[in-house]
């Protein structure tokens, strides 16, 4: 996180200007995406650019990366230079690090770094050994430790990442464009792209910083500059506007109105755990979940939240213990068995667990149906355009193409169709694992309707939720995880009370254990 003395060290309103975008406006196939932006960007600030998909934050950026031309408008470079092209960019100071990473990943590390600009030498070869060491010294500058002769494919998306930023600010890049660099890594490696950022802004670079996540903002972001429906809505120092500002500049509507009213559970639980473990030796967990209730499982990173939810459903064997949907027990580590059961996941990671990217709307829908979809072996295409339409409509899924390949789609419509999918079969119990994560607010909004929708037509949800003002405006009860094991329970009353959010952490951190200890 950043210390009070990096926030100290922030650039005023007198440090000089680097990036100048005036009346930007951009339309595609007759739509309008942006209408007469204006954005100012100073040495070595970084500013967040919010806003809803669709908002016209990515145009944005590509039109500064020189990846877009717009229709009207201009951006000048340090008062002169403007990216007309990406190469006129570059030359500019001018570089992206775009949300889908396209490294090579057969090439190594210093290839990457190296690449398009390589060293050679004196009779005009490559010059490996001085790209090697070169390479150790840039990612050095940001302690990263990294060999550099690996394959680029052995690394984490993070690490990626980070070599695409030392390799773009290593040659000469004066502004840096970064969109949602967090959205496909994990929490525990942001802190290193935390540290990476601060670096570079100690470096005297300007940063835009696309992100969803308020606590990045706060962590990072010198001013916010939020974006609706193509135009400007706010632009100010971050210590100068309220979450809530944020939200509503970004959505038309206070925060509050996310959350829709909690459904009336029933008396009876739909899904009975008991004594479950996930491995040998960890903590029996116990609960119930009733028709129409909304459980959170709140957490710590490594709590064991997903775990749970995977050997719930039979995703993840468990050591021990008995699941009931309905008094009818599920079969352990039987997946096939727990969907029979009514049971159903989204996973964590929508993109690796949860969708076929390269398959439309349609047939997304039918993966997990296909039997109830099929005739003598035969997909009936009518009865699933009929069933797809009826959940799209459910799930409040809109999209300009009709029946649209899902990788096309926004994240939060492909959440929902994560979602849909399992509602054109009878479900019972509904498993959600972080069901916002990489969605924007306004998206956000919706499925809260969807989930709380489900919630109050019976079905028992159970979600785990890394997002504190999810858990406490969606949930009848949280059930707080710490090292596999629940160690608390809030009730509806509980939650609403203003100290909620520090009792959770003192549960999850142990807090509470040890200062009665």
């Amino acid at each position: 996180m950043v210390t009070q003395q990096a926030a100290e060290r922030r650039p005023t309103e007198a440090a000089p200007v680097v990036v100048e975008a005036v009346g930007i406006t951009k339309s595609f196939g007759g739509v309008p995406v942006l209408k007469g932006v204006d954005l100012v960007l100073r040495r070595g600030e970084v500013t967040a650019l919010a806003g809803e998909n669709g908002a016209g934050k990515s145009t944005l950026i590509k039109i500064i990366a020189g990846q877009v031309r717009p229709d009207e408008g201009q951006v000048d470079i340090e008062g002169g230079l403007r990216p007309t092209s990406i190469r006129a960019a570059h030359a500019a100071g001018v570089a992206i690090v775009p949300q889908e990473l396209a490294p090579v990943l057969d090439l190594t590390v210093y290839e990457n770094v190296f690449l398009g600009r390589e060293l050679r030498t004196a009779i005009g070869t490559l010059d490996r050994r001085r790209m090697r060491a070169e390479a150790r010294r840039m990612l050095a500058e940001f302690d990263v430790d990294i060999d550099v002769t690996a394959r680029m494919r052995t690394l984490s998306v993070a690490l990626q990442q980070i070599v695409e930023i030392v390799k773009n600010t290593g040659s000469g890049a004066k502004v840096l464009l970064l969109d949602e660099p967090t959205s496909a890594i994990s929490e525990r490696e942001i802190d290193r792209l935390y540290a990476v950022v601060n670096r570079l802004r100690e470096r005297g670079v300007s940063m835009i910083y696309t992100t969803h996540k308020m606590a990045e903002m706060r962590a990072l972001a010198d001013r916010v500059v939020v974006l609706r429906d193509g135009m400007v809505t706010r632009d100010d120092r971050m210590t100068e506007i309220s979450d809530d500002e944020i939200v509503n500049a970004m959505i038309g509507r206070e925060l509050g109105q996310l959350f829709p009213a909690r459904s009336t559970p029933r008396t009876e639980p739909v899904l009975r755990v008991r004594d479950v473990q996930v491995r040998r030796g960890d903590p029996a967990v116990s609960l119930d979940v009733h028709p129409g209730e909304v459980v959170a499982l709140a957490g710590l990173v490594g709590a064991g939240r997903t775990e749970l939810l995977e050997s719930l459903v039979g995703a993840r064997p468990r050591a021990a213990g008995s699941v009931e949907v309905d008094g009818s027990p599920v079969r352990r580590g039987n997946v096939r068995a727990a969907i029979a059961a009514g049971m159903a996941i989204v996973p964590e990671d929508r993109k690796v667990g949860g969708l076929v990217l390269s398959q439309s709307v349609e047939d997304n829908l039918a993966l997990p149906h296909l039997r109830a979809f099929s005739s003598a072996s035969w997909l009936r295409r009518g009865r699933v355009r009929r069933s797809a339409d009826e959940v799209m409509r459910t799930v409040g899924l809109r999209s300009a193409v009709k029946n649209p390949l899902v990788g096309h789609l926004s994240g939060g419509n492909q959440q929902k169709v994560v979602l849909g999918k399992w509602l054109a079969g009878e479900v019972k119990v509904l498993l959600l694992d972080e069901p916002t994560r990489g969605v924007d607010v306004g998206a956000r909004g919706e499925l809260y309707r969807v989930i709380a929708d489900l919630a109050r037509d019976g079905l028992a949800v159970l979600m785990a939720s890394s997002d504190m003002t999810e858990v406490l405006g969606l949930a009848h009860r949280v059930l707080v995880v710490r090292e596999f094991g629940v160690v608390g329970e809030l009730g509806t009353a509980e939650i609403q009370a203003p100290d909620a959010q520090d009792r959770i952490f003192r549960l999850a951190s142990g807090l509470n254990a040890r200062s009665d200890s």
